[in-house]
């Protein structure tokens, strides 16, 4: 009920720069990506800003580096390994926002009366995908990075699910391979008819 009294405004907002049909589901779906990357973002700026302030004005911070984060016997260890595991962190959510933009971009061009008419989706789809892999492989390196800081005695309480990012960069390189596809038969039709 909530969402449906609001439709109407968003779609207004929508209107003037789309010229394609958007469902309410669709919009709201731009809504709700929007808001995840402005959250991303404002992770990132707080995990920077708490990090920098954690080297060069007190240490202390590390205990509470972002939502009660504590690295603090990272730090204590080793500096170098606290600017690793923060440095990862931050790229990981860094390359969260970006692949939210993305998918921003794309729910922009899509079309549901011609979802194959556009070909920029499919080079969209690449992209988030060839991001994902990358991240998921970072992820995967980061995790047993951290469980070799654990032998040694110092746990880095960050989870990291490269597997799920692997497994979300394999399911959009298939939809890739599909707009290409879809994508390449739309022309032939449009050229046949």
């Amino acid at each position: 009920m909530f969402i449906n009294n609001y439709l109407p405004y968003f779609a207004a907002l929508n209107h003037s720069s789309m010229s394609n049909s958007k469902t309410p589901l669709l919009i709201f779906i731009q809504v709700i990506t929007w808001i995840v990357f402005v959250g991303l973002c404002i992770k990132a700026g707080a995990i920077a800003i708490s990090f920098f302030v954690s080297l060069a004005i007190n240490a202390a911070a590390s205990q509470d580096l972002y939502l009660g984060l504590d690295l603090s016997r990272v730090s204590e260890y080793n500096i170098g390994h606290y600017i690793a595991v923060v440095s990862l962190l931050l790229y990981l959510t860094v390359i969260k926002a970006q692949i939210a933009y993305l998918v921003i971009k794309l729910l922009g061009k899509f079309n549901l009366d011609s979802p194959f008419a556009d070909g920029a989706l499919p080079a969209y789809f690449f992209k988030i995908s060839h991001i994902a892999l990358f991240a998921g492989v970072i992820a995967i390196i980061g995790k047993g990075y951290f469980q070799w800081l654990a032998k040694k005695g110092i746990p880095a309480p960050v989870s990291l699910s490269g597997e799920e990012i692997l497994f979300f960069a394999g399911v959009i390189y298939i939809l890739a391979i599909v707009f290409k596809k879809g994508t390449a038969l739309q022309k032939e039709a449009d050229l046949t008819v």
